[in-house]
């Protein structure tokens, strides 16, 4: 019996040492060797500070930026540590309210826009934290953007354009636009 015991305790720890200690270690050398920046949160960095992830989306309110999904994290939006989605289904009357007050925040920024206003505009996304809009939700934007900046629509479409991502490997998902790079070519400019 206590060559059994010893054998076991010893193949637990042999086990604890391979999958709970080399593996992991092994993995993050990997990553971090042949994908830096993925392994390090994907962090875009500003004047040697950093200032966002391209991964995590963030608020802009100020008529000037693009603005992305709203965030269906509580009480910080966008909060990283909090991700999940509303869980609020189509025929919940506090998700149409929530619709139907971000519509009308999106109409008075931009009163002259009749445009239907994008989904993905006025609903989160299942994690909660969608860092990106489709092009037809910076499209509906182009005009209040370039108000605010004193930039003609036509150079503003012409970031959008260039801040496009098409589908991965020419067929998965959608065209999209990341929110914080998009904002950042703006203030570039």
């Amino acid at each position: 019996m206590s060559r059994l015991l010893r054998n076991a305790v010893g193949m637990l720890l042999l086990m604890t040492v391979i999958t709970g200690i080399a593996y992991p270690l092994v993995v993050t050398g990997l990553a971090q060797v042949l994908f830096p920046s993925q392994a390090n949160g994907s962090l875009i960095v500003k004047d040697g500070r950093p200032i966002g992830s391209t991964l995590i989306g963030q608020s802009f309110t100020e008529p000037k930026y693009f603005w992305g999904r709203p965030s269906a994290t509580t009480p910080q939006a966008n909060n990283g540590t909090a991700s999940n989605g509303s869980n609020l289904g189509p025929s919940n009357p506090a998700l149409t309210d929530a619709v139907k007050q971000r519509i009308d925040t999106l109409r008075a920024a931009d009163p002259g826009n009749t445009a239907p206003v994008p989904v993905d505009l006025v609903t989160a996304s299942g994690s909660g934290l969608d860092p990106e809009i489709s092009p037809a939700a910076a499209a509906y934007q182009v005009s209040r953007v370039a108000k605010a900046r004193g930039l003609s629509e036509s150079q503003v479409q012409a970031l959008v354009t260039m801040a496009t991502s098409g589908r991965q490997f020419g067929m998965l998902g959608e065209p999209r636009v990341n929110v914080l790079k998009l904002n950042l070519e703006l203030d570039g400019h």
